[in-house]
């Protein structure tokens, strides 16, 4: 499930607790006030409310989130909550946030019953920011690919969230011969930002991360593996069977499938990034010739 949601650009982070999600309430001051001090400001807001000050320990849980630095404990509270904290934020932005939350729990509750209308808010969502239509379709089905990968792995033993990160890793190295921090770095994506490497990939980039999970989700099934190091090994195979692919493209196009383009700039670059698909064509082109000859 998404721990990420976003209000007119201001990212929430969320995490499921007691079967509801919960929001990190310095990030909903930030949304709603743009405050440059979220904590002092809520300080301010519950002393200002008495009656909030005395129940603000029945709304508000201290839950671990995902942080740059790791994981940290920060106060959340579920929508209720939030909708009492938002009656005392005096901003004409807390209107619009009230339904847009409002809309987030109605979505939950439809996603339930119909999964499919997740991937089609999540293709909203990249359509939106500016990504190119044939890109999208490539994300939201590598995404696909991706959470079958994990609910392998959390089948097979795998809980921690530091295993996921190593066995990920490994298919990365092994398809791309480069760990995802370096390949972060030749895309000059920030050290400590929020950025998935896989929203500023290129097309081929996408592909090939794909073959090597659907890979790896293959090998595992098949070879019935078992705790991490299996799951490694399994792993490290999946990815040399995408990385040969690889290889093979690169001798028959003279392009490197690595790019140093990213989406960070989303608004000037809609279809730069798209472009890197055309060393498909040209291949498959190369090869009916050669057939016709």
């Amino acid at each position: 499930m998404n721990k990420l949601v976003v209000f007119d650009d201001k990212r929430i982070r969320r995490t499921w607790h007691d079967e509801d999600w919960h929001y990190v309430i310095e990030d909903i001051i930030y949304a709603i006030t743009e405050s440059k001090n979220p904590k002092d400001y809520l300080n301010k807001i519950r002393k200002r409310d008495y009656a909030l000050s005395q129940g603000y320990g029945q709304i508000v849980h201290t839950l671990q989130i995902e942080t740059p630095g790791g994981k940290q404990r920060m106060n959340c509270a579920n929508a209720k909550g939030v909708f009492r904290i938002i009656q005392s934020i005096p901003s004409k932005r807390a209107e619009p946030f009230k339904q847009w939350m409002s809309q987030l729990a109605q979505e939950r509750i439809d996603e339930i019953e119909n999964p499919e209308l997740a991937q089609d808010r999540i293709k909203e969502y990249y359509e939106l920011k500016g990504y190119p239509k044939d890109w999208v379709d490539k994300r939201l089905r590598g995404i696909a690919i991706r959470q079958d990968l994990t609910n392998e792995w959390k089948e097979r033993g795998i809980k921690e969230k530091r295993d996921f990160a190593i066995l990920t890793n490994e298919i990365h190295k092994a398809t791309f011969d480069i760990t995802i921090q370096d390949h972060k770095e030749i895309k000059n994506i920030p050290q400590q930002s929020k950025f998935n490497l896989r929203d500023h990939m290129s097309d081929l980039e996408l592909i090939f991360t794909m073959l090597s999970e659907r890979a790896t989700t293959e090998i595992t099934q098949t070879q019935n593996a078992k705790g991490f190091n299996q799951l490694k090994n399994a792993s490290k195979k999946g990815g040399n069977i995408a990385k040969n692919a690889r290889l093979e493209l690169e001798k028959e196009t003279g392009k490197k499938v690595l790019s140093k383009e990213n989406y960070i700039d989303i608004k000037n670059k809609k279809t730069s990034l798209a472009n890197s698909s055309e060393a498909l064509n040209q291949t498959s082109t190369t090869k009916n010739q050669k057939r016709k000859l």
